[in-house]
Protein backbone atom coordinates (compact mmCIF):
# COMPACT_ATOMS: atom_id res chain seq x y z
CA UNK A 1 0.00 0.00 0.00
CA UNK A 2 1.52 2.91 -1.09
CA UNK A 3 2.51 5.57 1.73
CA UNK A 4 0.24 8.90 2.13
CA UNK A 5 1.91 12.07 1.43
CA UNK A 6 3.22 13.89 4.55
CA UNK A 7 0.65 16.81 5.41
CA UNK A 8 1.82 19.96 6.76
CA UNK A 9 -0.36 22.26 8.67
CA UNK A 10 0.71 26.17 8.44
CA UNK A 11 -0.86 28.21 11.03
CA UNK A 12 0.59 31.70 11.52
CA UNK A 13 -0.06 35.28 12.65
CA UNK A 14 -2.08 37.70 10.07
CA UNK A 15 1.27 39.90 10.11
CA UNK A 16 3.55 40.75 7.30
CA UNK A 17 7.21 39.19 9.15
CA UNK A 18 5.17 36.06 10.03
CA UNK A 19 3.42 35.29 6.83
CA UNK A 20 5.84 36.25 4.09
CA UNK A 21 8.58 33.02 5.74
CA UNK A 22 5.69 31.23 6.74
CA UNK A 23 4.50 31.13 3.18
CA UNK A 24 8.17 30.54 1.87
CA UNK A 25 8.21 27.79 4.00
CA UNK A 26 5.27 26.22 2.72
CA UNK A 27 7.07 26.33 -0.97
CA UNK A 28 9.61 24.18 0.66
CA UNK A 29 7.25 21.71 1.93
CA UNK A 30 5.53 21.49 -1.67
CA UNK A 31 9.08 21.04 -3.37
CA UNK A 32 9.86 18.27 -1.29
CA UNK A 33 6.41 16.43 -1.97
CA UNK A 34 4.11 17.05 1.14
CA UNK A 35 0.47 18.59 1.41
CA UNK A 36 0.56 21.96 2.59
CA UNK A 37 -2.97 23.30 4.06
CA UNK A 38 -2.44 27.34 5.56
CA UNK A 39 -4.46 28.96 8.45
CA UNK A 40 -4.45 32.40 9.39
CA UNK A 41 -7.17 34.84 9.72
CA UNK A 42 -9.50 36.22 7.08
CA UNK A 43 -7.87 39.35 7.46
CA UNK A 44 -4.60 37.97 6.34
CA UNK A 45 -6.33 36.06 3.48
CA UNK A 46 -7.92 39.06 2.28
CA UNK A 47 -4.48 40.38 1.86
CA UNK A 48 -3.39 37.18 0.02
CA UNK A 49 -5.81 37.45 -2.40
CA UNK A 50 -4.02 40.07 -4.35
CA UNK A 51 -0.76 38.27 -4.14
CA UNK A 52 0.96 35.29 -6.63
CA UNK A 53 0.48 31.87 -4.46
CA UNK A 54 1.84 28.90 -5.84
CA UNK A 55 -0.40 25.48 -6.79
CA UNK A 56 -0.58 22.99 -4.45
CA UNK A 57 -1.34 24.66 -1.15
CA UNK A 58 -4.88 24.59 0.58
CA UNK A 59 -5.72 27.88 2.36
CA UNK A 60 -8.14 28.06 5.25
CA UNK A 61 -9.27 30.83 7.03
CA UNK A 62 -11.02 32.02 10.41
CA UNK A 63 -12.49 35.44 11.31
CA UNK A 64 -10.56 37.23 14.14
CA UNK A 65 -13.09 40.20 14.21
CA UNK A 66 -11.43 42.35 12.43
CA UNK A 67 -12.77 41.66 8.65
CA UNK A 68 -10.34 42.62 5.56
CA UNK A 69 -7.79 44.40 7.30
CA UNK A 70 -5.03 43.78 9.94
CA UNK A 71 -5.45 47.31 11.73
CA UNK A 72 -5.32 46.78 15.26
CA UNK A 73 -5.40 49.81 17.94
CA UNK A 74 -2.63 50.00 19.45
CA UNK A 75 -5.20 49.82 22.68
CA UNK A 76 -7.19 46.72 21.62
CA UNK A 77 -4.14 44.77 21.38
CA UNK A 78 -4.81 42.47 24.47
CA UNK A 79 -8.63 42.17 23.10
CA UNK A 80 -7.54 41.37 19.47
CA UNK A 81 -5.27 38.31 20.92
CA UNK A 82 -7.98 37.33 23.08
CA UNK A 83 -10.21 37.00 20.18
CA UNK A 84 -7.80 35.58 17.89
CA UNK A 85 -6.83 32.68 20.30
CA UNK A 86 -10.35 31.83 20.88
CA UNK A 87 -11.46 31.36 16.84
CA UNK A 88 -7.93 30.20 15.99
CA UNK A 89 -8.20 27.04 18.31
CA UNK A 90 -12.01 26.73 17.40
CA UNK A 91 -10.79 26.61 13.93
CA UNK A 92 -7.96 24.48 14.06
CA UNK A 93 -9.39 22.03 16.19
CA UNK A 94 -12.48 21.77 13.94
CA UNK A 95 -9.44 21.12 11.16
CA UNK A 96 -7.88 18.23 13.13
CA UNK A 97 -11.48 17.12 14.26
CA UNK A 98 -12.37 16.56 10.53
CA UNK A 99 -9.05 14.77 9.61
CA UNK A 100 -9.96 12.17 12.00
CA UNK A 101 -13.15 11.42 10.71
CA UNK A 102 -11.77 11.44 7.08
CA UNK A 103 -8.95 9.32 7.87
CA UNK A 104 -6.30 11.83 6.31
CA UNK A 105 -3.56 11.52 8.96
CA UNK A 106 -1.74 15.16 9.51
CA UNK A 107 1.66 15.01 9.63
CA UNK A 108 2.74 18.04 11.83
CA UNK A 109 1.24 21.41 12.75
CA UNK A 110 3.61 24.45 12.17
CA UNK A 111 2.81 28.17 13.67
CA UNK A 112 4.59 30.87 13.91
CA UNK A 113 4.96 32.50 17.58
CA UNK A 114 1.26 30.98 18.13
CA UNK A 115 1.39 28.81 22.10
CA UNK A 116 -2.12 27.67 21.29
CA UNK A 117 -1.55 25.75 18.36
CA UNK A 118 0.96 23.82 19.93
CA UNK A 119 -1.72 23.03 22.64
CA UNK A 120 -4.29 22.35 19.99
CA UNK A 121 -2.17 19.89 18.49
CA UNK A 122 -1.38 18.44 21.48
CA UNK A 123 -5.09 17.34 22.36
CA UNK A 124 -5.40 15.55 19.09
CA UNK A 125 -1.91 13.62 19.80
CA UNK A 126 -0.25 15.30 16.30
CA UNK A 127 3.28 16.41 16.37
CA UNK A 128 3.91 20.33 16.47
CA UNK A 129 6.93 22.69 15.74
CA UNK A 130 7.59 26.06 15.89
CA UNK A 131 8.35 28.04 13.05
CA UNK A 132 10.83 30.90 14.71
CA UNK A 133 11.00 34.38 12.06
CA UNK A 134 13.34 35.84 14.31
CA UNK A 135 17.19 34.76 14.48
CA UNK A 136 17.91 32.27 16.96
CA UNK A 137 19.38 35.15 19.19
CA UNK A 138 16.53 36.68 20.22
CA UNK A 139 14.90 33.36 20.71
CA UNK A 140 17.47 32.67 23.30
CA UNK A 141 17.26 35.74 24.82
CA UNK A 142 13.68 35.39 25.91
CA UNK A 143 14.19 31.81 27.00
CA UNK A 144 17.02 32.59 29.28
CA UNK A 145 14.44 35.71 30.51
CA UNK A 146 12.26 33.02 31.67
CA UNK A 147 14.97 31.13 33.02
CA UNK A 148 17.20 32.73 35.27
CA UNK A 149 18.43 36.04 33.78
CA UNK A 150 14.48 37.51 34.35
CA UNK A 151 15.77 39.48 37.76
CA UNK A 152 19.36 40.52 35.99
CA UNK A 153 17.58 42.03 32.62
CA UNK A 154 15.34 43.90 34.52
CA UNK A 155 18.13 45.46 36.25
CA UNK A 156 18.99 46.84 32.67
CA UNK A 157 17.89 50.69 32.35
CA UNK A 158 19.34 51.48 35.55
CA UNK A 159 23.05 51.33 34.72
CA UNK A 160 24.22 53.40 32.05
CA UNK A 161 27.37 50.43 32.57
CA UNK A 162 25.53 47.40 32.29
CA UNK A 163 25.75 44.65 30.24
CA UNK A 164 25.18 40.92 30.34
CA UNK A 165 26.80 37.36 28.63
CA UNK A 166 24.23 34.60 28.55
CA UNK A 167 25.80 31.13 28.36
CA UNK A 168 27.24 29.91 25.10
CA UNK A 169 26.72 33.06 23.44
CA UNK A 170 29.42 35.11 21.45
CA UNK A 171 28.33 39.00 22.34
CA UNK A 172 27.85 40.59 25.58
CA UNK A 173 24.42 42.41 25.51
CA UNK A 174 23.61 45.87 26.66
CA UNK A 175 20.46 47.58 27.08
CA UNK A 176 19.91 48.80 23.81
CA UNK A 177 20.62 45.48 21.99
CA UNK A 178 18.03 43.71 24.05
CA UNK A 179 14.57 43.14 22.22
CA UNK A 180 12.57 46.38 23.14
CA UNK A 181 9.56 44.21 24.54
CA UNK A 182 11.92 43.16 27.68
CA UNK A 183 13.26 46.56 28.32
CA UNK A 184 11.27 47.69 31.95
CA UNK A 185 9.92 50.70 30.21
CA UNK A 186 7.93 49.28 27.88
CA UNK A 187 6.26 46.47 29.64
CA UNK A 188 3.22 48.41 30.55
CA UNK A 189 3.62 49.51 26.68
CA UNK A 190 3.83 46.41 25.12
CA UNK A 191 2.09 44.04 28.03
CA UNK A 192 1.03 41.81 25.47
CA UNK A 193 4.51 40.75 24.51
CA UNK A 194 6.22 38.84 27.75
CA UNK A 195 2.94 36.58 29.16
CA UNK A 196 2.64 35.55 24.99
CA UNK A 197 6.26 34.63 24.85
CA UNK A 198 6.60 33.24 28.70
CA UNK A 199 3.58 30.61 27.04
CA UNK A 200 5.23 29.59 24.19
CA UNK A 201 8.64 28.58 26.11
CA UNK A 202 6.34 26.70 28.86
CA UNK A 203 4.42 24.76 25.74
CA UNK A 204 7.84 23.58 24.27
CA UNK A 205 9.16 23.19 27.39
CA UNK A 206 6.32 20.24 27.72
CA UNK A 207 8.27 18.24 24.91
CA UNK A 208 10.96 16.18 25.87
CA UNK A 209 13.83 17.26 22.54
CA UNK A 210 11.33 19.94 21.06
CA UNK A 211 12.71 20.72 17.30
CA UNK A 212 12.48 24.39 16.34
CA UNK A 213 12.65 25.43 12.62
CA UNK A 214 14.62 28.80 12.64
CA UNK A 215 14.93 31.09 9.66
CA UNK A 216 18.53 31.10 9.64
CA UNK A 217 21.71 29.29 8.65
CA UNK A 218 24.47 27.59 10.40
CA UNK A 219 27.20 29.56 9.69
CA UNK A 220 25.54 32.70 10.42
CA UNK A 221 24.42 31.55 13.88
CA UNK A 222 26.86 28.27 14.53
CA UNK A 223 26.95 29.59 18.48
CA UNK A 224 22.61 30.57 19.42
CA UNK A 225 21.60 27.54 17.37
CA UNK A 226 23.81 25.02 19.90
CA UNK A 227 23.17 27.51 23.14
CA UNK A 228 20.09 25.71 24.44
CA UNK A 229 20.81 21.89 24.75
CA UNK A 230 16.97 21.48 26.38
CA UNK A 231 15.67 22.76 22.88
CA UNK A 232 17.10 21.43 19.42
CA UNK A 233 17.05 24.74 17.10
CA UNK A 234 17.38 23.93 13.32
CA UNK A 235 18.13 25.95 10.65
CA UNK A 236 16.56 25.44 7.33
CA UNK A 237 17.06 29.17 5.88
CA UNK A 238 17.42 31.80 4.57
CA UNK A 239 13.48 31.09 3.88
CA UNK A 240 13.80 33.11 0.32
CA UNK A 241 12.64 33.23 -3.11
CA UNK A 242 14.93 30.84 -5.12
CA UNK A 243 15.01 33.29 -8.36
CA UNK A 244 16.82 35.60 -6.15
CA UNK A 245 18.90 33.32 -4.26
CA UNK A 246 19.96 30.46 -6.04
CA UNK A 247 18.59 30.27 -9.10
CA UNK A 248 17.47 27.14 -9.02
CA UNK A 249 13.97 28.16 -10.36
CA UNK A 250 13.80 31.19 -12.06
CA UNK A 251 10.08 31.26 -11.85
CA UNK A 252 10.16 31.04 -8.36
CA UNK A 253 9.16 35.12 -7.39
CA UNK A 254 6.41 34.32 -5.83
CA UNK A 255 5.68 36.23 -1.99
CA UNK A 256 8.90 38.69 -2.40
CA UNK A 257 8.23 42.21 -1.04
CA UNK A 258 5.18 43.71 1.04
CA UNK A 259 2.46 40.93 0.22
CA UNK A 260 -0.01 44.04 1.38
CA UNK A 261 0.61 46.13 -1.27
CA UNK A 262 0.88 45.66 -5.02
CA UNK A 263 1.73 48.47 -6.80
CA UNK A 264 1.61 48.12 -10.50
CA UNK A 265 4.58 51.46 -10.54
CA UNK A 266 7.43 49.41 -11.86
CA UNK A 267 9.47 52.18 -12.41
CA UNK A 268 12.27 51.69 -9.82
CA UNK A 269 13.53 49.24 -11.83
CA UNK A 270 13.60 50.85 -15.38
CA UNK A 271 15.51 53.57 -12.37
CA UNK A 272 17.64 50.93 -11.11
CA UNK A 273 18.90 49.80 -14.70
CA UNK A 274 19.48 53.22 -15.29
CA UNK A 275 21.93 54.21 -12.75
CA UNK A 276 24.78 51.16 -14.40
CA UNK A 277 25.93 48.51 -11.99
CA UNK A 278 28.10 49.36 -8.96
CA UNK A 279 26.66 52.63 -8.94
CA UNK A 280 26.30 52.24 -4.98
CA UNK A 281 22.98 53.00 -4.96
CA UNK A 282 21.42 53.71 -1.52
CA UNK A 283 18.09 52.25 -0.78
CA UNK A 284 15.83 52.77 2.35
CA UNK A 285 12.64 51.05 3.78
CA UNK A 286 11.50 50.75 6.90
CA UNK A 287 9.25 47.59 6.64
CA UNK A 288 5.45 47.79 6.82
CA UNK A 289 4.66 48.73 10.49
CA UNK A 290 7.68 51.33 11.55
CA UNK A 291 7.07 55.29 10.65
CA UNK A 292 9.13 57.30 11.25
CA UNK A 293 8.38 61.08 12.68
CA UNK A 294 8.59 64.40 10.49
CA UNK A 295 11.54 65.71 12.11
CA UNK A 296 13.35 62.26 11.93
CA UNK A 297 12.65 62.11 7.92
CA UNK A 298 13.96 65.44 7.36
CA UNK A 299 17.16 64.29 9.51
CA UNK A 300 17.76 61.40 6.62
CA UNK A 301 16.51 63.60 3.83
CA UNK A 302 19.34 65.74 4.48
CA UNK A 303 21.72 63.28 5.15
CA UNK A 304 20.83 61.66 1.60
CA UNK A 305 21.28 64.88 0.14
CA UNK A 306 25.25 65.61 1.80
CA UNK A 307 25.98 62.19 0.31
CA UNK A 308 25.07 63.67 -3.16
CA UNK A 309 24.44 59.65 -4.17
CA UNK A 310 21.38 58.43 -5.92
CA UNK A 311 18.87 56.54 -3.88
CA UNK A 312 15.89 54.63 -3.68
CA UNK A 313 13.39 55.01 -0.87
CA UNK A 314 10.48 53.60 0.10
CA UNK A 315 7.61 55.41 1.74
CA UNK A 316 3.79 53.61 1.60
CA UNK A 317 1.26 56.03 1.13
CA UNK A 318 -0.29 55.26 4.42
CA UNK A 319 2.97 55.94 6.06
CA UNK A 320 3.27 59.02 4.46
CA UNK A 321 -0.42 60.27 5.60
CA UNK A 322 1.13 59.31 9.65
CA UNK A 323 4.35 61.77 9.06
CA UNK A 324 4.79 63.39 6.27
CA UNK A 325 3.14 64.31 2.25
CA UNK A 326 5.31 63.06 -0.84
CA UNK A 327 3.58 63.93 -3.48
CA UNK A 328 1.69 67.28 -2.72
CA UNK A 329 2.29 70.68 -1.24
CA UNK A 330 1.27 71.20 2.25
CA UNK A 331 2.88 72.05 5.38
CA UNK A 332 3.60 67.96 6.45
CA UNK A 333 6.01 68.26 3.48
CA UNK A 334 9.71 67.75 3.31
CA UNK A 335 11.31 70.94 3.53
CA UNK A 336 13.72 69.52 0.86
CA UNK A 337 11.22 67.29 -1.42
CA UNK A 338 11.91 69.37 -4.61
CA UNK A 339 15.92 68.41 -4.13
CA UNK A 340 15.11 64.63 -3.06
CA UNK A 341 13.40 64.01 -6.31
CA UNK A 342 16.26 65.68 -8.37
CA UNK A 343 18.65 63.33 -6.47
CA UNK A 344 16.74 59.87 -5.89
CA UNK A 345 13.53 57.99 -6.29
CA UNK A 346 10.98 58.11 -3.57
CA UNK A 347 8.02 55.37 -4.54
CA UNK A 348 5.24 53.93 -2.72
CA UNK A 349 6.01 50.32 -2.51
CA UNK A 350 8.74 47.68 -4.50
CA UNK A 351 10.09 44.53 -4.37
CA UNK A 352 12.36 44.37 -2.08
CA UNK A 353 14.26 40.94 -2.82
CA UNK A 354 14.16 42.42 -6.74
CA UNK A 355 15.98 45.66 -5.65
CA UNK A 356 18.26 44.40 -2.79
CA UNK A 357 19.74 41.69 -5.73
CA UNK A 358 20.47 44.38 -8.33
CA UNK A 359 23.47 45.32 -8.86
CA UNK A 360 23.41 49.24 -8.80
CA UNK A 361 22.60 49.04 -4.51
CA UNK A 362 25.54 49.43 -2.89
CA UNK A 363 23.57 49.26 0.82
CA UNK A 364 20.71 48.73 2.44
CA UNK A 365 19.19 52.19 4.96
CA UNK A 366 16.91 49.55 7.19
CA UNK A 367 14.85 48.63 10.35
CA UNK A 368 16.62 45.72 10.77
CA UNK A 369 13.59 43.37 10.96
CA UNK A 370 14.63 40.18 10.35
CA UNK A 371 13.01 39.57 7.03
CA UNK A 372 14.78 42.78 5.43
CA UNK A 373 18.43 41.74 7.95
CA UNK A 374 18.51 38.22 6.31
CA UNK A 375 17.62 39.19 2.73
CA UNK A 376 20.36 42.08 3.01
CA UNK A 377 22.94 39.08 3.87
CA UNK A 378 21.58 36.71 1.71
CA UNK A 379 22.17 39.40 -1.14
CA UNK A 380 25.17 40.82 -0.05
CA UNK A 381 24.10 44.05 0.05
CA UNK A 382 26.08 46.20 3.34
CA UNK A 383 23.91 47.55 5.99
CA UNK A 384 23.09 50.70 7.79
CA UNK A 385 21.08 49.44 10.84
CA UNK A 386 17.99 52.03 12.31
CA UNK A 387 16.60 50.24 14.49
CA UNK A 388 13.12 50.62 16.01
CA UNK A 389 11.27 48.03 18.32
CA UNK A 390 10.93 44.36 19.12
CA UNK A 391 13.82 42.50 17.78
CA UNK A 392 15.00 45.11 15.51
CA UNK A 393 17.45 46.16 18.44
CA UNK A 394 19.49 42.81 18.49
CA UNK A 395 19.65 41.85 14.87
CA UNK A 396 21.30 45.42 14.72
CA UNK A 397 23.81 44.53 17.24
CA UNK A 398 24.34 41.36 15.77
CA UNK A 399 24.73 42.64 12.18
CA UNK A 400 27.26 45.42 13.30
CA UNK A 401 29.00 43.58 16.23
CA UNK A 402 29.00 39.63 15.19
CA UNK A 403 28.51 39.79 11.44
CA UNK A 404 30.27 43.06 10.78
CA UNK A 405 28.04 43.44 7.82
CA UNK A 406 27.21 46.74 8.14
CA UNK A 407 26.90 49.66 10.73
CA UNK A 408 24.28 50.88 13.15
CA UNK A 409 23.00 54.34 13.77
CA UNK A 410 23.19 55.82 17.44
CA UNK A 411 20.32 58.14 18.68
CA UNK A 412 21.22 61.82 19.95
CA UNK A 413 21.38 62.84 23.51
CA UNK A 414 19.89 66.15 22.48
CA UNK A 415 16.04 66.61 22.81
CA UNK A 416 15.46 64.00 25.16
CA UNK A 417 17.60 61.49 22.51
CA UNK A 418 14.69 60.55 20.24
CA UNK A 419 16.29 61.70 16.80
CA UNK A 420 19.39 60.37 15.15
CA UNK A 421 20.77 63.55 13.67
CA UNK A 422 22.08 64.00 9.69
CA UNK A 423 25.78 64.07 10.36
CA UNK A 424 25.40 60.43 12.38
CA UNK A 425 23.69 59.32 9.08
CA UNK A 426 25.42 60.66 6.80
CA UNK A 427 28.50 59.13 8.35
CA UNK A 428 27.34 55.83 8.49
CA UNK A 429 26.14 55.74 4.78
CA UNK A 430 29.80 56.58 3.89
CA UNK A 431 31.25 54.09 6.39
CA UNK A 432 29.07 51.41 4.75
CA UNK A 433 29.83 52.70 0.78
CA UNK A 434 33.42 53.05 1.53
CA UNK A 435 34.53 49.91 3.83
CA UNK A 436 36.24 47.60 2.33
CA UNK A 437 35.85 45.29 5.32
CA UNK A 438 32.14 45.59 5.32
CA UNK A 439 32.00 44.60 1.65
CA UNK A 440 34.09 41.74 1.31
CA UNK A 441 31.93 40.34 4.81
CA UNK A 442 28.44 41.04 3.06
CA UNK A 443 30.33 38.96 0.22
CA UNK A 444 30.93 36.32 2.76
CA UNK A 445 27.62 35.92 3.87
CA UNK A 446 25.72 35.59 0.90
CA UNK A 447 28.02 33.08 -0.20
CA UNK A 448 27.08 31.12 2.63
CA UNK A 449 23.82 31.71 2.57
CA UNK A 450 23.51 30.35 -0.98
CA UNK A 451 25.48 27.21 0.26
CA UNK A 452 23.51 26.83 2.70
CA UNK A 453 20.11 26.20 1.17
CA UNK A 454 21.65 24.76 -2.33
CA UNK A 455 21.50 20.63 -2.18
CA UNK A 456 23.13 19.06 0.24
CA UNK A 457 24.04 22.26 2.16
CA UNK A 458 23.26 22.63 5.47
CA UNK A 459 19.68 23.56 5.63
CA UNK A 460 18.70 22.05 2.88
CA UNK A 461 19.97 18.61 4.62
CA UNK A 462 18.81 19.89 8.07
CA UNK A 463 15.26 20.29 6.38
CA UNK A 464 15.25 16.73 4.60
CA UNK A 465 16.23 15.36 7.99
CA UNK A 466 13.13 16.77 9.83
CA UNK A 467 10.53 15.49 7.59
CA UNK A 468 11.85 12.20 6.84
CA UNK A 469 12.10 11.68 10.74
CA UNK A 470 8.20 12.96 10.96
CA UNK A 471 7.42 11.04 8.39
CA UNK A 472 8.90 7.65 9.54
CA UNK A 473 7.51 8.29 13.13
CA UNK A 474 4.12 9.12 12.38
CA UNK A 475 0.94 7.22 13.50
CA UNK A 476 -2.38 6.58 12.19
CA UNK A 477 -4.66 9.93 13.59
CA UNK A 478 -7.56 7.17 13.70
CA UNK A 479 -5.74 4.74 16.16
CA UNK A 480 -4.76 7.74 18.68
CA UNK A 481 -7.75 9.90 18.12
CA UNK A 482 -10.17 9.53 21.51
Amino acid sequence: MEKQKPHFLLVTFPAQGHINPALQFAKLLLRAGADVTFITATSAHQCLKKATVPKGINFTTFSDGYGDSFKVPDADILNYLSTFRQRGVEALSEFLDKSVVEGKQITCVVHTIIPWAAEVARKFHVPSTLLWVQPAMTFNIYYYYFNGYGEAINECEKDPSWSLELPNMPLKLKARDLPSFLLPSNHSLYAFAIPSFQEQVQQLELDDKPIILVNTFEALEVHALKAIERFNLISIGPILPSAFLNRKDPSDKSFEGDLFQQSKEADYMEWLNSQGKNSKVIYLSFGSISVLSKPQMEELARALIQTHRPFLWVISREKASHGINVEGNNEEELSCLEELKQQGLIVPWCSQVEVLSHPSVGCFVTHCGWNSTLESLAYGVPMVGFPQWTDQMTNAKLMEDLWKAGVRVNVSEEGGGVLVKSDEIKWCLEEVMESEEIKENAKKWRELAVEAVNECGSSDMNLKAFMEELFNNNVDCKKIHK
